[in-house]
């Protein structure tokens, strides 16, 4: 009797012991998911508010529109959206849940945009490496040449057409799936049995290694071409501006033609970057136009620096994964997967503040919108695109608005 009562109250404290820390591992995977799912809506709702943001202070300020460089970062804000409109929810769901409750059709539809708008809006970045390219290492009229309205439709065009290719037309046909049928069932298997209560995506090689030189490598490369260009022509400027400050100093005759720099405050993009002779006139007088000018430009090439630097280090952990993972078995943790994904979404919620902070135009129409008009940054704005003689006043480079002070 003495046993059978000390194994009975042995049984109660282990039973009692499992219950307690069944229960704290309920608590902590409770409290886990509500801290997951505060992170994972602030990520959305700030991606939503940048975006919308940067819409309407382009449909509000006229002087905005007038920049070409400006319809990309539209499209731009408007693909960033839809990804934090109608993919990043669903993720969201999905991880906090561990299910996938929406079926298998709608599935393939969730996965399909989420590869066309995230292509989309690698892509605009990629443009707008090239229009700043044609508009600070070309001359005024070759960006002109280049960058005519119609050419910038074709281009908007193909930042969302190109990525119909490697998205829809692939996954809802199962390209991607060929020659790993078993593998996607068995991986179905281990997370719900069904594609009711589960969501997989894996890629095989040849997709793998397209989509991702289509949506990430070759955009990469072209950008990481054109900041480097953009670069070196600033380098050259200042080593212009370095010889004409030397040549201030020294005496000048009035018949000596010597190099000057034109202000930048004119619209025309013809007006910039024009060099002409002069005499008569001092180029001391000039040096220090030109060196605000050149610390303009070296500041654009610095804020390129630092979108481009934000773009690699959102996406280039996932696509390398992308690219890896199907040649080692598909043994990459789902985990890793799903933090690599969350990163790329987040660079769609980078982009807006991106130019919040490091663009004065886009900074001092967002003040307006959210001051509500307030008159006293609607005057600066104006002021600031006024014809002034003060040089650098305009904040544009060959008729766009990445030069920023």
């Amino acid at each position: 009797v003495f046993c059978c009562f000390c194994c009975s109250l042995l049984d109660d404290i282990i039973n009692t012991g499992q219950q307690e820390t069944q229960q704290e591992e309920e608590f902590l995977s409770l409290v886990e998911t509500v801290v997951l799912t505060i992170f994972l809506s602030i990520i959305i709702i700030m991606t939503v508010f940048g975006n919308l943001l940067v819409m309407v202070a382009l449909c509000k300020d006229r002087h905005l529109r007038k920049k070409k460089t400006n319809y990309f970062i539209v499209s731009l804000a408007f693909a960033d959206l839809l990804v934090a409109l109608v993919v990043m929810p669903f993720a969201a769901i999905e991880l906090t849940t561990g299910r996938w409750r929406y079926g298998e059709i709608f599935c393939l539809v969730r996965t399909s945009l989420d590869v066309l708008l995230t292509t989309a809006s690698i892509l605009h970045l990629c443009c707008i490496a090239l229009d700043r390219y044609y508009a600070i290492c070309c001359q005024p009229l070759v960006y002109r040449h280049k960058m005519t309205p119609v050419r910038v439709a074709v281009m908007l065009s193909g930042c969302w057409l190109i990525p119909t290719f490697i998205s829809f037309l692939p996954i809802m046909q199962s390209w991607n799936a060929i020659g790993i049928e078993d593998i996607i069932e068995e991986r179905r298997a281990l997370t719900g049995g069904s594609n009711d209560t589960s969501c997989v995506f894996l890629v095989n090689r040849p997709y793998a290694l397209i989509c991702s030189a289509v949506a990430f490598y070759v955009p990469l490369a072209l950008m990481v071409l054109a900041y480097q260009r953009i670069y070196v022509t600033a380098m050259t400027h200042v080593r212009q501006i370095e010889t004409l400050q030397r040549a201030g100093s020294a005496p000048v005759t009035s018949t000596a033609p010597m190099i000057t720099v034109r202000s930048s405050t004119s619209s025309d993009p013809l007006e910039h970057y024009r060099l002409r002779t002069t005499t008569g006139s001092s180029s001391s007088e000039q040096a220090p136009i030109a060196n605000s000018r050149m610390r303009v430009e070296t500041k654009a090439a610095k804020t390129l620096a630092v979108i481009m630097g934000c773009f690699c280090l959102c996406w280039a952990p996932f696509f390398i994964t992308n690219v890896v993972d199907p040649f080692i078995h598909y043994s990459v943790p789902w985990q890793l997967w799903t933090a690599w994904l969350w990163l790329g979404y987040i660079n769609s919620g980078l982009n807006p503040f991106l130019y919040a902070f490091l663009n004065r135009a886009f900074r001092r129409a967002f003040l307006v919108i959210l001051c509500c008009g307030d008159e006293r940054y609607a005057r600066q704005g104006s002021y600031s695109y006024g014809h002034t003689p003060r040089a650098c006043s305009a904040a544009s480079v060959n008729g766009t608005s990445m030069a920023l002070r």
